[in-house]
């Protein structure tokens, strides 16, 4: 990438930094309802991740996935990125998660203005074609936001997704580059 930030009115994004990583791992701890990972994560397997697989992708020309530290007025709130990235067909599912603590307040300010720089990154950067996220049916007061910012649903498979014994429907919301 030629440009390493990315910013909108108080908002903006920049590479992942180590250094948030552990609020991110909180965070992801603290809504592991809502994700594909399977248990808690410990500080020790954050480091881990944040040396094996995160720092190898700075390097890489074209890395599977590519991760952005969210600020609202200089304040990082959340984190999230490009990820699932297939060069080949120009592809790229989106990843956003926030601070636990400002979802009741900022969850649509947030999720709204991520995707405007995102889409930035992934269509006006790196000239992928399609954006894509995929939800549960764990959120719903994410699909007006999503939808508002003309993703269209593509898909929606019933009972595909299992968390606590209980089956959540699974939405793939798409965008094409114009």
């Amino acid at each position: 990438m030629n440009k390493q930030i990315f910013s909108e009115n108080e908002f903006r994004i920049i590479p992942i930094r180590v250094s948030d990583r552990f609020k991110i791992m909180n965070w992801r701890n603290e809504q592991i309802y809502h994700l594909r990972q399977k248990k808690k994560l410990t500080t020790s397997a954050q480091d881990l991740y944040f040396n094996e697989v995160i720092e190898k992708q700075f390097s890489q020309s074209k890395p599977d996935q590519i991760l952005f530290s969210f600020f609202h007025k200089d304040v990082f709130v959340g984190y999230g990125g490009l990820v699932h990235i297939d060069w080949k067909s120009k592809k790229s599912e989106i990843s956003f998660l926030m601070s636990t603590k400002l979802e009741k307040t900022y969850f649509e300010t947030y999720w709204t203005h991520f995707l405007i720089l995102i889409e930035k990154v992934g269509f006006f950067e790196l000239s992928l074609q399609k954006l894509y996220l995929v939800v549960y049916d764990l959120r719903p007061k994410l699909y007006p936001i999503i939808e508002s910012s003309n993703y269209y649903l593509e898909s929606h498979l019933k009972d595909g997704y299992n968390h606590g014994n209980r089956f959540y429907d699974i939405r793939t919301y798409t965008k094409h580059q114009k």
